[in-house]
């Protein structure tokens, strides 16, 4: 099993700043692609970013040119650096990875979420 825990979350003024981590830990063998999704109330979730092992990124239009996603593939980690939020924005954030376990096909995995609440 593979395990991923978010960190990073809290409430920030529209146009400031924050930067999410994860990290997964468990039986890794491999992962190939890292990610954030994000859900707001009421709304489906939708993806943020996606990253590979080498380093090709995914940007969703809505933040693209305000987020960076990156990762460290030897600590198997992978953060999200935004830049001027705004209220918009506000949602609960997901780290996401497509990854095999020892003895395990691969599948996704999802962290537990962590809240971003941007105010004006």
């Amino acid at each position: 099993q593979v395990q991923l825990v978010e960190s990073g979350g809290g409430l920030v003024q529209a146009g400031g700043s924050l930067r999410l981590s994860c990290a997964a830990s468990g039986r890794i063998f491999n992962i190939n692609t890292m990610g954030w999704y994000r859900q707001a109330p009421g709304k489906q979730r939708e993806l943020v970013a996606t990253i590979t092992t080498g380093d090709t990124t995914n940007y969703a239009d809505s933040v693209k040119g305000r987020f960076i996603i990156s990762r460290d593939n030897a600590k198997n980690t992978v953060g999200l650096q935004m830049n001027s939020l705004q209220p918009e924005d506000t949602a609960v954030y997901y780290c996401a990875a497509d990854a095999w376990a020892v003895l395990v096909p691969a599948k996704w995995y999802w962290g537990q979420g962590t809240q971003v609440t941007v105010s004006s």
